[in-house]
C-alpha cells in the first residue's frame, strides 16, 4: 500500500490533478538473479501514463484524479530503478516532476487520519504451495472488491458490537506535543490507535478478539477455570505480537522480503507506504507465528521453575517490607530515551479487549498512567530532569530499604550520556549503595539506529552493589578522606583495565565497565570531604574517574610506548577510536560495516525529517561530554583542536583525514576531494585543490612546504601522500625530511593501523604507509 496524496502542480489543461503515491523505494526484491522491482508505465516519448478514476477519500470526498500507472519488471541492477517519490516528506509527482512540500502533504493526510484507510494498493505479494520464493503481480479488480466489503463488514460489526469498549480502539495516539521519540502518527491525523490500523487488518485482529473472548467462555462453561485464564492470557499476549507485525506503520523489507514491525525502534513514525500480511497465509508474521512464539517461550522454562507472583507497584513505595529481599534487579528509564507509557498503549489497549474478566482489574484506566513514569517528557527541561532525578533517587532508596543486609543489587545501564550516568549514580549513592563491581554484557544490538558511526555501547553495562548498611540494617554513616580516595583510585583502574582488555572489553565498553570498581572507592563513604571540609560532589570525582580511565586506557593502547612522548592531538586520535571501537568480535564487524547495514525497518519508517537515502556518516562521533571528559583526562582540550575535532550540539566529531588535507598541506581556503579509483590512464591522482596548489621542483614533483608540527599531523600527511600516489613527494617527507627517522612516527602509525576500522580510507591509507617503510630503506 501506499498513502496518496493531490499534487499541488499548477494544472496542465487536463483539469483533473494526479494522484501522488507516496513511495519511498520502487524495489520490490533485492535477491541475485530474483531482483524485482516497480516502474512507471511510459509512452514512447518518456511520459509517464496515468488512468483517470474516482477515488472516495478518507475525509468523504470524491475526487477525480490522474493515477499514474505501474508495472513490475526484473532490473538488472541498481541504476534501472527510479528513486521513490517522497523523500523528507515531500512529495514529487512522477508525472509533472512538481514537489509537494511536506506542509501541504502532512496536512492532506492529517485531514484524512493519515490516509491509511484510502491509500493505492499497488501489489501482492504471494507464495506457492509448490514453489520456492515470493511471487508478486499487480493489483486486479477482485482485490479491490474484496477491499471495499471489508469496509462495509467492519462498519456493521461496529454497529452490532455488545463489549462496553469500542470495537476498533477509539483510544488516543500521543499527541507528540511532548516526548520527541514518540513519533510523528498523530502530525499527520491518526489521533486514535484505531487509524492506525487498515479495515482489513482492523477486522482481522477484532475477530481474533471475538475468537479469544469466546475460547475463556468456554472453557470457564466447561468448568476449566485453571486452564482459562492462562490460556486465554497467552492468546491475547499472542494478539499483541499480531497487531506488532499488523498494522500502516510496517514496512515491506525488499532484501529479506518479510514484513517488519511496528516497532522497528522504540518510536511510532509516519510510514508512508507500508505492507499488509495475511494473518492466515501460513507466511510470514501470521496468526501461527504469534502463538507459536508464545508456546516456544514456554517451552524453554527450567522444568524445575518454582511459582512466583508478579505485582504492579510504584517503585518509589514498594510494598515490600524492609530487608526482605535477596536481589534487587532493575533495568531503569534514562531521562527522555524512550516514553515507555506512550508506546505501551499501542498493546494496552488491545489487551483491554482480550484479556479475561479476572485480569481486567489493572486494565480499567483508559490508557496507561503517564504522570507517575519517571521521564523527561521535553529534552531541555530542567525543571524536567530535576524531577527524573528526584524519582529515581527515591526508586533507589526504596530497592536499598528492600534489600537484606547481605543481599545483592544489580542496576543494568546502556545508556552512553554521562548526564544520564551522573544521575543515576548520584541517586544510588544517595540512597546508600556501595558500588562493588560493574560487568558489560553483549545485549545491544550493533546496528540499531541510534549506534550507527556513534559510540553507542555494544553491550549493557550491569553495575553490582551492596547496601552500605550496619549488620542491624541502619545505614552506615562513615566520612571518606578525599586523598586517600584519590591515592587509591588510579590502583584501582590498573587492575581492572588488563583484566577487562583480555576479556574483548574494549573501547566505551571499557571505560564505562571501570566506572564500578572506581565508585567503589568513593561510596563506601556516606560522604568524602577535603581538608578544608568542604564535601566533594560526585561530578567532581567523576572527572577524576575520567583521567585515570583514559590514562590507562591508552598504556593499553600503546602498549610498551612512552604516551607522554605523543602529542595531545595523538592522545585523543588514538583514544577517540579505542572508544569506538567497542565490538570486539572476531567477524571483523567495525564502525564503517555498521553505517552500511541499517536495517530495513529502521532505515524505512521514516517522517519528513528521515525520509529517504541517508548520507553516510563521515567522521567518528561521541557524544560532546564524553569526548570533552576524555579529553580532559588527556590534558587535550576540544577549543584549541578544532582541525582535529568538529563539535555541533551535543555531538563531537573527529574529522576523517581528508578532511584535514587543506589544514596540513596550509592551504585552510581549499577543499579537498579524494578521488576514491584512480581513473583509466591516470597514475598520478591529486588531492583536487590541495597537492595542486602547492610549489612543484623542476621535474614537475611537489614540494612540502608546510611539515606537520605534531607526529600525528605528519602520519596523516603521509597518508595523504601515499593515497595520491606522490611516491617521489613520500620519500623526500620521510627520507630526506627525515621524518621517518623518527621512531614515534611509526609506532603511532602501528597503532592508527589497529585502531582504524577496518574498510575506512585511513586503515587502507595507513597499512599502504607501513608496507612502503621496508622499500624506502627506513
Amino acid at each position: 500500500w501506499a498513502r496518496t496524496i493531490i499534487s499541488e502542480a499548477p494544472d496542465d489543461g487536463s483539469g483533473i490533478p494526479v494522484e501522488v503515491p507516496l513511495m519511498r523505494s520502487l524495489w520490490l526484491a533485492k535477491k541475485a538473479g530474483r531482483n524485482k522491482a516497480l516502474c512507471w508505465v511510459r509512452d514512447d516519448q518518456g511520459v509517464v501514463q496515468t488512468e483517470a478514476i474516482e477515488v472516495t477519500y478518507a475525509d468523504g470526498v470524491k475526487r477525480k484524479v490522474r493515477r499514474p500507472l505501474l508495472e513490475i519488471f526484473e532490473p538488472n541492477n541498481e541504476k534501472e530503478v527510479e528513486k521513490g517519490t517522497v523523500a523528507r516528506g515531500s512529495a514529487t509527482c512522477p508525472v509533472t516532476g512538481y514537489t509537494t512540500p511536506v506542509v501541504s502533504v502532512r496536512k492532506q493526510l492529517k485531514d484524512r487520519k493519515g490516509g491509511t484507510n484510502d491509500a493505492r494498493l499497488f501489489c501482492i505479494v504471494l507464495i506457492k504451495l509448490d514453489e520456492h520464493g515470493r511471487f508478486y503481480r499487480l493489483p486486479n479488480n477482485q482485490d479491490l472488491k474484496v477491499i471495499e466489503k471489508v469496509g462495509i463488514e467492519l462498519e456493521n460489526r461496529k454497529i452490532k458490537n455488545t463489549l462496553d469498549l469500542s470495537l476498533v480502539p477509539n483510544e488516543l495516539t500521543p499527541d507528540n506535543t511532548g516526548h520527541r521519540a514518540v513519533g510523528s502518527v498523530w502530525l499527520y491525523g491518526m489521533r486514535t490507535w484505531g487509524d492506525i490500523f487498515t479495515f482489513r487488518q482492523s477486522l482481522a485482529l477484532t475477530t481474533l478478539v471475538r475468537l479469544i473472548r469466546e475460547v475463556g467462555y468456554k472453557l470457564n462453561l466447561e468448568n476449566n477455570r485453571d486452564l482459562a485464564i492462562p490460556i486465554q492470557t497467552l492468546l491475547a499476549l499472542a494478539l499483541d505480537k499480531q497487531a506488532d507485525s499488523n498494522s500502516s506503520l510496517c514496512s515491506w523489507r525488499a532484501v529479506s522480503q518479510d514484513i517488519g514491525h511496528t516497532f522497528g525502534r522504540q518510536a511510532l513514525p509516519m510510514m508512508w507506504d507500508f505492507v499488509e500480511g495475511n494473518i492466515v497465509s501460513g507466511a510470514t508474521r501470521d496468526w501461527l507465528n504469534a502463538v507459536l512464539g508464545g508456546l516456544k517461550a514456554i517451552s524453554s522454562l527450567d522444568s524445575k521453575i518454582k511459582i512466583g507472583q508478579a505485582q504492579r507497584a510504584n517503585a518509589v513505595s514498594h510494598p515490600l517490607p524492609d530487608d526482605f529481599v535477596q536481589v534487587f534487579f532493575c533495568d531503569p528509564p534514562y531521562y527522555d530515551s524512550v516514553s515507555y507509557a506512550d508506546l505501551s498503549d499501542f498493546f494496552y489497549v488491545w489487551l483491554k479487549r482480550s484479556l479475561p474478566d479476572a485480569l481486567i482489574k489493572d486494565f480499567q484506566d483508559e490508557l496507561t498512567p503517564k504522570d507517575e513514569q519517571a521521564i523527561v517528557w521535553h529534552p531541555n527541561s530542567f525543571s524536567e530532569k530535576q524531577e527524573f532525578e528526584k524519582k529515581m533517587g527515591l526508586a533507589m532508596s526504596e530497592g536499598c530499604r528492600i534489600l537484606a543486609p547481605n543481599g545483592i543489587g544489580i542496576i543494568v545501564f546502556a545508556h552512553k550520556s554521562t548526564a544520564g550516568w551522573e544521575a543515576l549514580l548520584q541517586s544510588m549513592i544517595g540512597a546508600g549503595w556501595i558500588f562493588t563491581g560493574s560487568w558489560s554484557i553483549d545485549t545491544e544490538m550493533g546496528n540499531r539506529m541510534n549506534a550507527m558511526g556513534t559510540a553507542a555501547l555494544a553491550s549493557s553495562v550491569h553495575l553490582v552493589c551492596r547496601p552500605r548498611e550496619n549488620p542491624d540494617g541502619t545505614l552506615r554513616e562513615e566520612i571518606g578522606d578525599w586523598r586517600d580516595v584519590l591515592q587509591e583510585l588510579p590502583q584501582r583502574i590498573k587492575e581492572w583495565m588488563p583484566r577487562l582488555t583480555e576479556q574483548g572489553v574494549v573501547g566505551a565498553d571499557a571505560i564505562f565497565a571501570c566506572l564500578g570498581p572506581a565508585l567503589e572507592i568513593f561510596s563506601r563513604y556516606s560522604s568524602v570531604e577535603k581538608a578544608s571540609g568542604e564535601i566533594v560532589p560526585l561530578r567532581e570525582y567523576l572527572e577524576y574517574v575520567w583521567a585515570a580511565i583514559s590514562k590507562e586506557a591508552l598504556s593499553t593502547i600503546f602498549k610498551d610506548a612512552d604516551t607522554s612522548n605523543f602529542e595531545e592531538d595523538a592522545r585523543l586520535t588514538a583514544m577517540w577510536l579505542w572508544t569506538l571501537s567497542a565490538d570486539p568480535s572476531p567477524s571483523g564487524a567495525n564502525t564503517t560495516d555498521k553505517m552500511s547495514v541499517l536495517q530495513e525497518d529502521e532505515t524505512d519508517d521514516d517522517d519528513e525529517e528521515n525520509t529517504g537515502k541517508k548520507a553516510k556518516p563521515t567522521g567518528f562521533s561521541l557524544e560532546y561530554d564524553a569526548a570533552r571528559k576524555i579529553a580532559q583526562g588527556l590534558g587535550a582540550h576540544l577549543e584549541t583542536l578544532t582541525h582535529l575535532v568538529e563539535v555541533k550540539g551535543d555531538k563531537a566529531r573527529l574529522l576523517p583525514v581528508k578532511e584535514r588535507a587543506a589544514y596540513l598541506f596550509g592551504k585552510e581556503g581549499l577543499i579537498p576531494d579524494i578521488p576514491k579509483k584512480k581513473a583509466k590512464g591516470n597514475k598520478q591522482l591529486t588531492i583536487t585543490g590541495i597537492l595542486a596548489e602547492l610549489p612543484q621542483d623542476e621535474h614537475g614533483e611537489i614540494k612540502i612546504s608546510r611539515i606537520g608540527e605534531t607526529v600525528c599531523d605528519k602520519v596523516h600527511q603521509a597518508m595523504l601522500l601515499f593515497n595520491s600516489g606522490r611516491s617521489e613527494a613520500l620519500k623526500r617527507f620521510l627520507v630526506d625530511e627525515g621524518i621517518g627517522n623518527d621512531t614515534r612516527f611509526w609506532q603511532l602509525a602501528q597503532s592508527f593501523s589497529a585502531l582504524y576500522p577496518a574498510g575506512t580510507d585511513e586503515k587502507r591509507w595507513v597499512d599502504g604507509l607501513l608496507a612502503r617503510k621496508k622499500g624506502l630503506g627506513i
